[in-house]
């Protein structure tokens, strides 16, 4: 593939994936409904575990880059199975993000219909609320966006970095305004996690929280294309901290304006709420438009590193040959972007099941939620092992190597084992719903069980080398890995 990307273009695609507009959007009203006015201090404490885990991955990335960066960290240090969770965990929980924000991207649309007297297409009335309606529309998008990321990774970068610059442009504007002009008091308690009513609302919004991190570390993914490995952690920790800012500013913003009975009821059209709130039209039509754009750049920035992994599992043989055919003309995974954006299609037919989109999301997202933070502590726990060593080499190196990642890994793991213990008791039996504690275990279990049968495929049909090479963990470096020296120019 291209050597063709630089730090900024690791920024532009991690912060593209994250998906700032649509978290703030979306997601503030889903954590409001769980720790009410706690909203912000659970983005705080959810980002203390992922930035010690961002801190493992770019030094796994310095020692060694690859695009499927957990796959093969975590297969070379805690073993195969291990390390192929942690690719099918992430290629997985992609394709279902690109499924729902299929959807997004469709009620986005229509509310942009709606706001411009547009009630009805072909006699087919417009429902922003309505998956069915929402997944349709979005599914042509997802076509459009798809085409962009084959034509190069590059490319992309460009036209997302576009979109990004609106859709800043805006949220600082009216969360901005939101802070001057809000009638809701402000709280200190808004910042204290502890004030949250219950423990297992603390924990579903700690995993809430953790997802609308999720996507930063699409910058490694890509690391095969960028031009020196250290740029993609770069790109991963500026889009980080980046993110950061805007959902303090974001949720601060939005308890400034609205209630929380109001941030739960509005949901996934909780952005468009709050810009009627501040402004009249044509104004309050910016958010919704950076919205849009928010999600379009999300899918494509989705599309992108989700291919690169199956890329690097095709060429270990733990997926089929048709992963790791790299375009000719385009130099990208072609055909793999195209079977990744198919399978997503799939899928979000599949959720019209659930026909009120913001129950579909919630359930979506909890899914995600509880793998993000599973093969997140399976990389944190990895650099733990792998780098070992260092705790010989005094303090500093020891709590940054070593101990911090392992407590970061932890601590997810930690959380995803009391909500899951919290899922199986919460309902008597199964239903297809958002609120239902055995669906919400089912998702990612079914995930976990089709990576188990993927590696008995790799494993005993395609004898995949993956499953026979021996680790690295015996000859783990006892110093800090140095980074490849830069060249003198650009290749």
């Amino acid at each position: 593939m291209a050597k063709s990307l630089g730090a900024f273009d690791g920024v532009v695609i991690a912060a593209s994936n994250t998906a700032a507009t649509t978290t703030i959007g979306i997601g503030i009203g889903l954590l409001a409904a769980y720790v009410g006015r706690q909203t912000p201090a659970l983005l705080i404490v959810a980002f203390l575990p992922i930035l010690g885990i961002a801190g493992a991955y770019a030094r796994l990335n310095r020692s060694e880059p690859n695009c499927g960066n957990g796959y093969v960290w975590v297969g070379r240090t805690l073993g195969p199975w291990l390390g192929l969770l942690a690719g099918w965990i992430p290629l997985a929980s992609s394709v279902i993000f690109l499924a729902y924000t299929t959807s997004v991207t469709g009620s986005a649309v229509s509310q942009l219909a709606l706001k411009a007297g547009v009630d009805s297409f072909f006699g087919w009335d417009i429902d922003p609320g309505s998956t069915a309606r929402s997944t349709l529309i979005g599914l042509f998008i997802l076509v459009v966006v798809t085409w962009t990321a084959v034509i190069g990774a590059a490319k992309a970068a460009r036209f997302q970095a576009y979109l990004l610059i609106f859709e800043y442009a805006v949220l600082l504007l009216f969360c901005g305004w939101g802070l001057i002009a809000g009638d809701q008091g402000f709280s200190l308690s808004w910042l204290n996690p502890f004030a949250v009513d219950s423990p297992s609302g603390l924990a579903q919004g700690l995993v809430l929280a953790v997802f609308c991190y999720w996507g930063w570390d699409s910058a490694f993914s890509v690391t095969e294309e960028t031009r020196r490995p250290e740029d993609a952690a770069r790109g991963g920790f500026i889009a980080l901290w980046t993110v950061l800012g805007l959902f303090l500013l974001g949720s601060i913003a939005f308890q400034r304006v609205m209630s929380t009975d109001e941030m739960a009821a509005n949901g996934a059209q909780g952005l468009a709420h709050f810009a009627v709130k501040l402004a009249s039209e044509p104004l309050a039509t910016l958010p919704l438009i950076a919205l849009l754009f928010s999600v379009v750049a999300s899918l494509q920035a989705g599309v992108i590193p989700t291919a690169r992994i199956a890329l690097a599992m095709s060429r270990d043989r733990t997926l089929g040959p048709v992963w790791s055919k790299v375009n000719a003309r385009y130099g990208t995974p072609a055909a793999g972007t195209i079977l990744i954006a198919v399978i997503a299609a799939g899928i979000a037919l599949l959720s019209l099941s659930i026909p009120k989109l913001s129950e579909a999301i919630l359930a979506a997202v909890s899914a995600i939620g509880l793998l993000v933070a599973l093969y997140y502590g399976l990389a944190a726990v990895t650099c733990a092992w792998r780098f070992r060593g260092l705790l010989r080499a005094g303090t500093l190196q020891a709590t940054r190597a070593v101990i911090l990642p392992a407590a970061c890994g932890l601590a997810l793991f930690a959380l995803g084992g009391y909500l899951a213990v919290h899922y199986a008791t919460l309902s008597d039996g199964f239903a297809v719903s958002a609120s239902n504690g055995w669906f919400s275990l089912a998702c990612p279990a079914v995930v976990l069980l089709t990576g188990l049968m993927v590696g008995m495929i790799a494993k005993w049909r395609r004898r995949s080398p993956y499953f026979i090479r021996p680790g690295t963990a015996a000859a783990e470096p006892l110093v800090e890995p140095l980074a490849a020296p830069a060249p003198a120019t650009d290749p």
